[in-house]
C-alpha cells in the first residue's frame, strides 16, 4: 500500500504541515523511522523522537506544539490512537489473509455440517457433524470444531484452535492460535477416602459477536448452563476463564488473568495482567484493576479503580505503598529512638 500525505489527511480528516505529496508504504516506530514510513506520537514520553525520527510522515494530535524543527511531514488529527488503528487496519488488510471460499482437500468436513458461502478451511482442519459455519468465515489449518458448534459469519479462527461440542460463537469474532473453547470446568467432588470424583460438565460456552481472544486462552464450559462472553469483549493471551463465568460487554482482560467459577464481571471493565478473581463474585460495571491485583469479595460500586492483593482503592494503595517503602527507614528510626529512651531512663 502506497499513499500520499494528502490522501492520508483526507482519510483521517487531518491537516498537513509539510510536503503534501510525500508518499509512504509502511508504518514504523518513531524511534526507528525510515524513509517511506509513517509513524506517530501519542505518548509524551516519546516526544524527543519527533525531532530525530527519519520517518517521512509523523501523525500527531491537534494540540501538539513543536519546540524545534521537525523534518517529517506532520498530519494533525483529533485522536492519534484511533487514526493509528484505522491506518494499521488498512496496511494490514491483506497480510496473512486466505482466499475466500477455498477449502483445502486435506480438511475433514462432515456431510451433515452446514457451511456458509465463501468459507475458507485450511489444511487438516476438522468440522464435525451438526456444525453451522457462517459466511466468509476463515478457518486456518489444524483447527478442530466439534459436534453441533455454531460459528458466525466473518470470523477468523487461527491454527490450532479447539472448539468443543455445543459451543456458540457470534459474528466477527477472532480466535488466535491454540485457543480452547469449551473444555471441562474444574469440577470435582471430594470423597470420604480423600479422592475426588469428577463432576460432569454438561453446559457450553456462548461467545457473542465482535469478541477477540488471544493465543492460548482457555474458556471452560458451564457445569450446568453457559459460560458467557458478551459482545465486544477483548481477551489477551494466556487467560483462564472458568465454568459459568460471565464477562460483560466491552470488558478488556490482559494476559495471565484468571477468573474462578461463577464470577460475574460487569460491562466496560478493565482487568490488568495477572489479576485473579475468586469464585462466585459479582463485579460492578466499569471496575478497573491494576496488574497483579487479587479480588476476593463482591464490588458493588461502579466505575472505581483498585490495586493490591487483596485489593483496595487505587489511590489509597498508592499512598500506602509510599509509606510501605519507608518502613525500613522508619524501623531504624524507631530503634534509635528506643536506644535514646533507654539512655534517658538510665
Amino acid at each position: 500500500m502506497q499513499i500520499t500525505a494528502t490522501e492520508l489527511s483526507k482519510l483521517l480528516n487531518g491537516t498537513i504541515e509539510g510536503n503534501p505529496n510525500i508518499t509512504v508504504n509502511r508504518p514504523s516506530k518513531i524511534e526507528e523511522g525510515g524513509e517511506g514510513t509513517i509513524t506517530f506520537l501519542a505518548n509524551p514520553k516519546y516526544a524527543e523522537y519527533a525531532y530525530t525520527t527519519t520517518a517521512s510522515i509523523l501523525l500527531v494530535g491537534k494540540d501538539f506544539k513543536a519546540t524545534q524543527p521537525i523534518a517529517a511531514t506532520l498530519i494533525r488529527v483529533e485522536n492519534v490512537y484511533e487514526s493509528l488503528a484505522f491506518l494499521l487496519n488498512q496496511f494490514g488488510a491483506t497480510q496473512g489473509q486466505k482466499a475466500k471460499g477455498v477449502i483445502d482437500k486435506s480438511a475433514s468436513i462432515d456431510s451433515a455440517a452446514i457451511i456458509g458461502q465463501d468459507v475458507s478451511v485450511g489444511k487438516f482442519s476438522i468440522i464435525e457433524k451438526g456444525c453451522k459455519i457462517g459466511e466468509s468465515t476463515i478457518i486456518y489449518p489444524q483447527v478442530h470444531i466439534a459436534e453441533n458448534v455454531t460459528l458466525g459469519k466473518n470470523c477468523k479462527i487461527y491454527p490450532g484452535v479447539k472448539i468443543y461440542h455445543g459451543c456458540e460463537i457470534g459474528d466477527n469474532c477472532i480466535l488466535h492460535a491454540n485457543v480452547v473453547i469449551g473444555a471441562d470446568g474444574f469440577g470435582f467432588a471430594p470423597k470420604e477416602d480423600g479422592t475426588f470424583e469428577k463432576i460432569s460438565q454438561i453446559g457450553n460456552v456462548v461467545i457473542e459477536s465482535n469478541v477477540e481472544i488471544g493465543s492460548n486462552t482457555t474458556i471452560d464450559r458451564g457445569s450446568i448452563g453457559s459460560t458467557t462472553i458478551k459482545k465486544g469483549v477483548k481477551i489477551d493471551n494466556l487467560v483462564q476463564i472458568a465454568h459459568n463465568v460471565s464477562i460483560g460487554e466491552n470488558t478488556v482482560i490482559a494476559s495471565q488473568a484468571g477468573i474462578a467459577g461463577s464470577t460475574k464481571i460487569g460491562k466496560n471493565c478493565m482487568i490488568g495482567g495477572q489479576v485473579g478473581f475468586a469464585g462466585h463474585l459479582t463485579i460492578a460495571d466499569g471496575s478497573k484493576f491494576q496488574a497483579q491485583s487479587g479480588i476476593g469479595s463482591n464490588i458493588k460500586e461502579p466505575n472505581k479503580a483498585y490495586f493490591g492483593s487483596p485489593i483496595m482503592d487505587y489511590k489509597d494503595y498508592i499512598r500506602s505503598y509510599g509509606v510501605f517503602k519507608k518502613l525500613p527507614e522508619i524501623y531504624r528510626s524507631l530503634g534509635r529512638i528506643e536506644k535514646e529512651m533507654n539512655k534517658f531512663k538510665e
